[in-house]
């Protein structure tokens, strides 16, 4: 819609990251929340390939990817929520940093 501004894509991707542990917690069903991560990064991506080009794209993807996966094992170290509130943060300022602020 016109006059509607577009969701940062650091927003899409850190909040599939955090809503998607939230939700694979609260419902015990771990699909779901790689679901709601997995929307949030197809969400975002269209845009990181318009402003980064298709590498750049599959870059960010796979920094959100590695990001879950690390996340794992850091939550050994740190705690669950930390853990997904560092790799979330990570994602963010990197979607930031080459997609966002040139917004």
């Amino acid at each position: 819609m016109a006059g509607i501004p577009a969701v940062p894509t650091s927003l899409l991707v850190a909040g599939g990251l955090t809503g998607g542990f939230a939700l694979a917690q609260a419902t015990k069903k771990r699909q779901l929340g790689g679901a709601l991560f997995a929307a949030g990064t197809a969400a975002a991506f269209p845009r990181w390939r318009k402003t980064v080009g298709t590498g750049g794209a599959a870059a960010l993807t796979g920094l959100a990817v590695g990001a879950m996966g690390a996340s794992h094992p850091l939550a050994k170290k740190i705690g669950a929520w930390p853990s997904v509130a560092v790799v979330s943060g990570v994602v963010a300022v990197a979607a930031w940093a080459a997609v966002d602020r040139r917004a």
